[in-house]
């Protein structure tokens, strides 16, 4: 009891130092290298803890890299007794931060669980009063997990001293979960912290309340039941959102794989099951061009996706043409034999890129713009799933200006509606299907590249969306655009809904089956194309 009681106070004593350090920079000690490396290499475990005391009271801009290398074991003493940090191997003074050599092997210092206390409350104020903002940020996080009470009284000068009101607010509510804690505090602040770490309103916070010990007052738990009541309430809403959010993710990736699919299949009746290795040549050729840019060109990593995407296009395309052009135009009528070979090809795309790349999956890193997420309320928005449905949008609507304002797709759109009369206006039909192929590929392979952000590059990538593409478009409405997004988006959000209850597995199934009797009320899907040979 003593020893525990003894482990608090000094705690509380290196907190309070450094606070009162970073407080009052004119108060800070002078740095005594020769004397804190002294203590370092002292046998002496009270020794050490107090050089460590010292280094953070003194407000040097060295104490945290010291005190991190420490808490890391990297800090050592050379045989001549200087305080370097290991770097992997290399060296370098503690204290200047210059590259050293030393003559022997340096020794490890050796910290206790005492020492370990109080190297994490030094660190913890050094963090907390730091000048870069993240940094503030994450230690107010960290504060408020380990619900320390004894960090209170930096907290209080952190408060004071912060004008960036994200940061203040989670310094407020780090201070709230120690004062919730804290027995020697009074009934009405820990009533009061319970208010602002309710208004917190997250997953930590429900855990913070749940999990309050037996003796707190009955005002502070029936107040923190209350909060756990609301805040459960919120994050079901929240909850509710985030997976509106993830269905509108996926349904952006179903649409993107899917469209090129919806065009092939209305204009030319071709169920194309290759269409999903269009998909991974898309992935492929963003690979290629990032593995070009990392040993050539590292500058321009951020720009690798802008420049894949039109090279992804056109191979895509031209693998596209190249498949309609030697056995898909000699397979016109024949849907089942059309469906064999599709399947075929795609076996031997799948066998090509095994041989070129191997089995294995292969690395696509995110763009700096990509990377990362933020919150909006409870939402956790990523910037990868974000950029997809941005981008996907963008693909969706320009394939609708070129079918609605260009001379090609006023053709496609002929051939649609009724081939035979096309063909007896002037179209040439054949012509017009291999273009189509090559769009519906190419667009495939815009797909492949929006997919390797979010999926494995792999030879089996395309596999896991042909299935869900023929979903889309079926139910859509063959050869409709409006159909596939309106299909796309229906059966994302329905999957990322029923996921929760009922399974990936058994979701899909319960999906599958739905259409299936969608399709038995309205065979040509939502929205059915108009035309005479489409009636006929």
């Amino acid at each position: 009891m003593a020893h525990a009681v003894f482990l608090i106070l000094s705690r509380i004593l290196a907190v309070l130092v450094v606070a009162f350090a970073l407080a009052h920079p004119a108060a800070a000690q002078t740095l005594d290298t020769a004397a804190l490396a002294k203590g370092f290499a002292s046998r002496s475990f009270d020794d050490v803890e107090k050089a460590v005391t010292q280094l953070a009271a003194s407000g040097s801009p060295r104490a945290e890299p010291i005190l991190r290398a420490l808490n890391d074991r990297l800090l050592v003493i050379a045989a001549d007794g200087a305080l370097l940090i290991d770097k992997a191997g290399a060296y370098e003074n503690a204290f200047t931060g210059e590259a050293v050599t030393p003559t022997a092997k340096p020794t490890p210092i050796r910290v206790n669980n005492k020492i370990r206390t109080t190297l994490a409350a030094a660190m913890g104020a050094l963090t907390l009063m730091s000048p870069d903002r993240q940094k503030r940020l994450e230690a107010a996080e960290a504060v408020f997990k380990s619900r320390d009470a004894s960090a209170r009284p930096l907290l209080d000068k952190a408060i004071a001293a912060e004008t960036d009101a994200r940061v203040k607010a989670r310094l407020i509510e780090a201070r709230a979960a120690g004062v919730l804690l804290d027995q020697t505090a009074t009934e009405a602040e820990r009533v009061e912290a319970v208010a602002t770490i309710r208004a917190r309103g997250d997953q930590d916070a429900k855990g913070l309340l749940s999990s309050l010990p037996a003796e707190v007052p009955p005002a502070v738990k029936a107040a923190a039941d209350r909060a756990i009541t609301a805040i459960e309430a919120e994050l079901a809403l929240w909850n509710v959102a985030q997976n509106g959010y993830y269905g509108l993710s996926l349904g952006s990736v179903l649409l993107l794989a899917a469209i090129g699919l919806a065009i092939t299949f209305g204009v030319m009746g071709i169920i194309n099951m290759a269409h999903g290795e269009m998909v991974m040549i898309g992935a492929y050729v963003t690979f290629v061009v990032q593995e070009t840019i990392r040993t050539s060109f590292p500058g321009l990593f951020d720009y690798s996706l802008l420049i894949a995407l039109p090279l992804a296009f056109l191979v895509a395309a031209i693998v596209g043409m190249a498949i309609e052009r030697s056995v898909i135009r000699f397979l016109y009528g024949r849907p089942l034999e059309t469906l064999l070979a599709t399947w075929g090809i795609s076996l031997i795309l799948q066998q090509a890129v095994r041989t070129l790349f191997g089995p294995t999956n292969r690395e696509v890193g995110a763009p700096s713009f990509m990377s990362g997420a933020f919150d909006l309320g409870g939402l956790v928005i990523t910037y990868n799933r974000l950029w997809i449905i941005v981008f996907t949008l963008v693909v969706f609507f320009a394939l609708l200006m070129l079918l609605r304002f260009t001379a090609l797709g006023l053709q496609m759109r002929a051939v649609t509606q009724n081939r035979r009369m096309a063909a007896a206006m002037g179209i040439r039909t054949n012509r017009i299907d291999m273009l189509t192929f090559g769009l519906g590929s190419g667009i495939a392979g815009l797909a492949g590249v929006a997919l390797s952000q979010i999926d494995n590059v792999s030879p089996n990538l395309g596999q896991g969306y042909i299935i869900d593409s023929f979903m889309v478009v079926v139910f859509g409405g063959v050869g409709n655009l409006w159909g596939t997004l309106v299909g796309a988006f229906t059966i994302g959000i329905a999957n990322k809904f029923l996921e929760p209850y009922a399974g990936a597995v058994l979701g899909k199934i319960l999906l599958l089956v739905f259409i299936i009797l969608f399709i038995q009320k309205r065979p040509r899907g939502l929205f059915a194309l108009k035309g005479r040979a489409v009636e006929a």
